[in-house]
């Protein structure tokens, strides 16, 4: 399940680039990019180190898709 996220925006407010991002949250520069491009799902642990660094509830971050009731 691909989760949308709005991590690419977040960064560009507080004028990080994805290597600042990164090693602010002692990752790769390729996982912020996998992340930015919704081919990787963060982790719980990432995910809430997201919000705290940019100051957000994690729901602010990431999207959960909503499923269509059959």
């Amino acid at each position: 399940m691909v989760i949308e996220n709005n991590v690419r925006e977040c960064r560009k407010q507080l004028n990080l680039t994805q290597e600042n991002l990164a090693e602010l949250l002692d990752i790769s520069r390729q996982t912020i990019i996998a992340i930015e491009n919704k081919k990787y799902n963060a982790s719980l642990e990432l995910a809430l180190k997201m919000g705290k660094l940019f100051n957000k509830p994690i729901e602010d971050i990431f999207i959960l898709p909503v499923k269509n009731a059959a």
